[in-house]
């Protein structure tokens, strides 16, 4: 491998010249200091110059140091032995724990896109029960599909998706692997100890790339998880529930890696790339003959702004989007969903059968009728309106405060002890609202 030296560093770029033999793109080169720095090639430059990023971001690195090329890019400890264990975005433990012997572990290369096959083969459409009684009546789960659970600042997003991996450990129908990018470490931790305490790690694989680390090992702690998912899937023919929690950190990352390298931003100001980024990302997150990975992703959006490209972008590769509102979480209703928003093209009659598409098609006719109402009722009250409007109201009153439910990962905060509602329960108690019943 020929060696190279460093021209340049201007904050995670660092530019290495080569004579002869460029290294590839994605490549690890190593620095020749005490450190043995890694430096990631992001792409080569005329010149024969590989621009690459200090993904550390060690400070040591000096103008004109020796750089080695290794040959390989960045590889990641994958198999049965990533379960039950917390890794970085280049796999390394973040649990104190040690890896087993080298001999015993498999690696693979992130960057390696698997070979799918083609199959035309159609499957049944398999729901997936989450326990949480609205996403289970209005954003059904199926497996081998994309849910997406959308919001500002502050409204439950994390700690939805945070029930949702509680209830699906709990079950163990399928393996976790949960992406941590952007987000703050406290809640990687709390996720952490919350599984660990009740023993539910042994099914899961985290992956973080926190908030306070550098854009590069954001972007990078992504593709790590969904190494290690896909390896879960093709080698081990496992199903997968994949978490990323938060997929617009991912664009975030990505937008200022773009301006660290002095990329022209597209309109709106992300990254130029920005469709490719998400399109590469989501086309990943597939299923094949092996196994499925079902996506879940919370989306956070920037000052509650629906209409925020990046949002717009990543909503367009869901199958479902979960909107939780700070309208409704300042009611006090948790989880905080605005069940007029939300919205799946799961929701079909083929999928979920007769009866419960039924029942959504009145639940949502009643709802809206709700929000038409409010309007009238603010001006004129309540008792002004006809009986069989005031009965539709106080239905409507009443599916809202039923989809209300305390969950199991904030009981120690609430002091209200959480609950796994079964789908056909959660069937029964709609019917009962909408026969009359407003105790159900």
């Amino acid at each position: 491998m020929s060696a190279g030296v460093i021209r340049s560093i201007r904050e995670l770029v660092t530019l290495v010249a080569f004579d002869e033999d460029s290294p590839q793109i994605g490549e690890i080169l190593l620095v020749g200091n005490q450190n043995r720095t890694p430096l990631m090639v992001n792409h080569l430059a005329s010149g024969n110059i590989a621009v690459c990023l200090n993904i550390l971001n060690d400070h040591t690195l000096q103008k004109n140091m020796a750089v080695q090329r290794s040959g390989r890019s960045i590889e990641i400890p994958v198999g049965s032995a990533v379960m039950g264990r917390v890794f970085d975005a280049l796999g390394r433990p973040l649990d104190g724990l040690p890896l087993p012997a080298a001999e015993t572990l498999k690696y693979k290369n992130i960057w390696q896109v698997p070979v799918q096959g083609m199959s035309f083969k159609a499957k049944k459409p398999e729901l997936l029960e989450t326990g949480v009684k609205v996403i289970d009546f209005f954003t059904p789960f199926v497996k081998g599909h994309k849910m997406g659970i959308v919001g500002g600042a502050g409204v439950g997003k994390t700690v939805l998706i945070m029930e949702l991996i509680h209830n699906v450990a709990k079950s163990g129908e399928a393996l976790s692997f949960f992406t941590g990018i952007g987000e703050r470490i406290r809640e990687g931790h709390e996720l952490y100890e919350t599984l660990k305490q009740r023993d539910l790690l042994k099914n899961t694989s985290m992956y973080f790339g926190q908030m306070d680390q550098n854009p590069a090992q954001r972007v990078l702690v992504a593709l790590a998880g969904l190494t290690a998912a896909e390896y879960a899937r093709d080698s081990e023919k496992k199903d997968i529930l994949f978490f990323t929690d938060n997929m617009y950190r991912y664009v975030q990352a990505k937008n200022e890696l773009s301006t660290i390298l002095q990329q022209i931003p597209s309109e709106g100001g992300y990254e130029p790339t920005i469709f490719s980024d998400i399109k590469l990302f989501e086309d990943r997150l597939s299923s094949n003959e092996n196994g499925s990975i079902t996506a879940v992703q919370t989306i956070y959006v920037p000052a509650d702004d629906m209409t925020d490209p990046a949002v717009q972008m990543i909503q367009h590769e869901l199958d479902g989007t979960i909107v939780l509102s700070r309208r409704v979480a300042e009611e006090g209703i948790r989880p905080s969903v605005d069940l007029i928003r939300t919205t799946s093209s799961l929701l079909s009659l083929d999928i979920v059968g007769e009866r419960h598409y039924d029942l959504s098609v009145k639940v949502q006719a009643i709802l809206q009728k709700h929000e038409s109402l409010k309007g009238i009722i603010a001006i004129i009250g309540e008792n002004e309106l006809s009986p069989d409007d005031r009965a539709d109201f106080a239905r409507a009153r009443a599916l809202i405060s039923f989809f209300s439910q305390s969950m199991f990962v904030t009981e120690q905060i609430t002091g209200k002890k959480g609950i796994y509602i079964a789908r056909e329960e959660t069937l029964r108690g709609v019917e009962a609202i909408l026969e009359g019943s407003m105790n159900a």
